[in-house]
């Protein structure tokens, strides 16, 4: 199944102690680009989700957001730092005794220096959350996948209904293209009589003109390969998997072609078809760039 590059996933998991949310939103990038956004808290854990997210996808640009919430009633506790309190009486003391002043320091003082008490997180249980992340991301990954698949089938039956189009212009140049070296040979004729005021022509000179502009208006070799780029991506759509690489490629080589074939032309209906051609594989490329 061929899958776009735009997507978007949330999951949520919760209990009596702690809430995870993980949500993911994808745009098209050429190659796999993830920016993860993740709790202090969680930080750990960052390599292990890029791991998980290539087991879903290959390429785009990806934002995941991951919020967790610690519900439990002991998900802090206070720090007593014992050291750094008795140096602050150590010095408070001092002070008294060189400004000869009383020492009025009391316990509830002490507690309010900086860093004497503080707070700190409870530790978490990395396997436990390890699995908790595991499985949140497994939810919020399987619908960012599904829109994205939603968006490229989208894509797919869109590119195929332009290459059924274009396969009808190739189709009318490649049906075209002889009946204008014929028309440039009665044409040749004409002017040659004129010219002569002769009926004896010189069919040899005149066949050899006709040649030389048949073989420069020639673009028998590029419908062959229009002809092969449009079915081989056909075949890569209805086939599936991550082909946008493949695909972009294709849709260069269809450009080259249709360009030279554009640049031979001398024919006017055969200039508009071209340019319609270029039109659709333009379209067809901006619609690629989506493609993963």
């Amino acid at each position: 199944m061929i899958a776009s590059m735009t997507g978007f996933g949330r999951y949520e998991y919760s209990n009596d102690k702690k809430k995870l949310i993980i949500e993911m939103k994808s745009v098209n990038h050429r190659y796999l680009d993830t920016n993860i956004k993740l709790p202090k808290k969680l930080g750990f854990y960052e390599s292990f989700i890029r791991s998980l997210l290539k087991r879903y996808i290959e390429r785009g640009k990806v934002d995941i957001f991951v919020t967790y919430e610690d519900l439990s009633d002991d998900n802090t506790k206070l720090i007593y730092n014992e050291g750094l309190a008795k140096e602050y009486l150590k010095y408070a003391q001092k002070i008294s005794e060189d400004l000869n002043i009383s020492n009025d320091i009391k316990t509830s003082t002490v507690m309010r220096f900086q860093d004497v008490i503080s707070m700190e997180d409870q530790e978490v249980d990395e396997e436990e959350m390890e699995h908790l992340i595991e499985k949140v991301f497994d939810g919020a990954a399987k619908s960012f996948v599904e829109t994205r698949k939603i968006e490229g089938e989208n894509l797919k039956n869109d590119i195929l209904s332009k290459l059924d189009e274009m396969a009808g212009y190739v189709a009318f140049i490649e049906e075209k293209s002889p009946q204008i070296v014929s028309e440039y040979k009665e044409k040749l004729k004409e002017k040659m009589q004129d010219l002569m005021e002769d009926s004896n022509i010189d069919e040899t000179r005149m066949m050899m003109e006709v040649t030389i502009f048949a073989d420069k208006i020639c673009v028998d070799e590029e419908i062959v390969r229009l002809k092969s780029h449009i079915q081989t991506m056909k075949n890569a759509l209805i086939q599936g998997g991550a082909v946008g690489r493949k695909l972009d490629f294709l849709a260069q080589e269809m450009n080259r072609e249709a360009n030279t074939t554009l640049s031979k032309s001398s024919d006017l209906a055969i200039t508009d078809v071209g340019i319609e051609l270029k039109t659709l594989i333009e379209k067809i490329r901006e619609q690629i760039q989506n493609i993963e």
